[in-house]
């Protein structure tokens, strides 16, 4: 804007030949120059990119192993622990068995035991019997031979022979 007007423009422009020539040589030497540069940026990019890409995949593996390994682990220690309790199981199925083994064992040796000591008692009862009957018996003669005695003394006076001499006034003999 010249004093406050506006210039006309056009679209057409006078540029001084030998100026645009010294450009286009310089943008000739420049512009490959900043190309290469940037190619090198580029490459350099790249590279830096790939070796970020091959870190990442090397972590990823690292994880994914130890991930795998943690898993692993913890598969294995669910599988103990599923034996375990599977051993834990068998011994009370094994303990419970036993057990009803030797209440059955203690059962029928005390049914045994019992039918000897029901034998024992009835021997018993008939020894006790047999000496009662014994006593009885021996009572009944005691009893007969004394009523048979007062029967042939019937005078009161008795033989002196039946006395012992000490005169305790037991009979000899009897």
């Amino acid at each position: 804007m010249a004093n406050g007007r506006k210039l006309p423009f056009s679209n057409s422009v006078i540029i001084d030949q030998a100026d645009a020539l010294e450009w286009i040589d310089q943008l000739r030497v420049t512009i490959p120059e900043e190309i290469k540069s940037a190619r090198r940026v580029t490459n350099e990019v790249e590279r830096l990119l790939e070796q970020a890409r091959e870190e990442a995949e090397q972590i990823l593996a690292r994880a994914q192993e130890q991930a795998t390994y943690l898993i692993e682990e913890r598969e294995l220690t669910r599988q103990a622990e599923e034996l375990s309790h599977e051993i834990v199981r068998q011994a009370q199925m094994e303990a419970d068995a036993t057990q009803r083994g030797a209440d059955d064992y203690a059962a029928e040796v005390l049914v045994g035991l019992e039918t000897e000591v029901m034998r024992t008692l009835k021997t018993i009862k008939r020894g006790l019997e047999v000496l009662d009957d014994r006593r009885s018996e021996a009572a009944a003669a005691a009893a007969a031979a004394s009523a048979a005695v007062m029967e042939n003394d019937d005078d009161g006076q008795g033989d002196l022979d039946e006395y012992d001499e000490s005169d305790t006034g037991q009979p000899v003999g009897g």
